[in-house]
């Protein structure tokens, strides 16, 4: 039996997952989560196979989680379910040391089949992910990607309409610090303004959607 943990902030989400997940035999949900710090604490007490996560969460963004929870639990496996199906998205999950990726749009039988694939040892990505790859097989050229792990997060949160001290803040660093990486990510992408910032967001699905 497969012991996994759900985490997501939507009671409602969770629940289809659960139910889906439940209808195989061998697939056991033993705990669900709203939060990072459930998540952490979850995976500290069951010691589960696999995570399946969420990215958007209300005390955080699920990215830096994926490091945090193979700290606690190294032989635990992370799928990232997301609506968020941008490549920088993608890329960043895998470096971080998710083994899987599936968006909250395709079948619900991928979700199985990316939790089956990965318990087995793969890297899985669902359908809709792996055809945008073979039909771009320049996103490696996109210049989002040459920036460092830290610049993205100050990225998404300068383009999602943060100030810079909002994102100190959040990302638990300095406002100064903020600024360097401001600098150094808006001249690697060649942008002006956090108007750029947000377009090139908006342009990749990178910021969830308004309201």
């Amino acid at each position: 039996m497969y012991s996994i943990v759900l985490v997501d902030d939507h009671a409602i989400v969770r629940e289809g997952f659960k139910r889906l997940i439940e209808m195989e035999p061998d697939l056991d949900v033993v705990a669900e989560c709203r939060s990072a710090d459930d998540a952490v604490e979850a995976v500290g007490h069951w010691h589960p196979d696999l995570v399946a996560l969420d990215l958007s969460l209300p005390d955080g963004s699920g990215l830096p989680l994926i490091e945090h929870l193979l700290s606690v639990h190294a032989q635990t496996h992370v799928v990232v379910l997301s609506m968020h199906d941008g490549e920088p998205y993608v890329s960043e999950a895998l470096r971080r040391g998710a083994s899987g990726y599936v968006t909250k749009g395709v079948a619900p039988e991928e979700l199985v089949a990316g939790l089956r694939a990965v318990m087995q040892g793969e890297c899985f990505l669902s359908s809709d992910l792996r055809q945008r790859r073979a039909d771009r097989p320049d996103a490696a050229l996109d210049p989002i990607n040459r920036l460092t792990a830290r610049e993205r997060e100050v990225f998404l949160l300068l383009a999602g309409g943060r100030a810079p001290k909002q994102v100190a803040a959040e990302l638990g660093i300095g406002q100064k610090t903020v600024y360097i990486h401001r600098a150094s990510l808006m001249g690697k992408l060649g942008a002006g303004s956090e108007l750029d910032l947000y377009r090139m967001a908006t342009e990749r699905g990178m910021l969830p959607p308004a309201g």
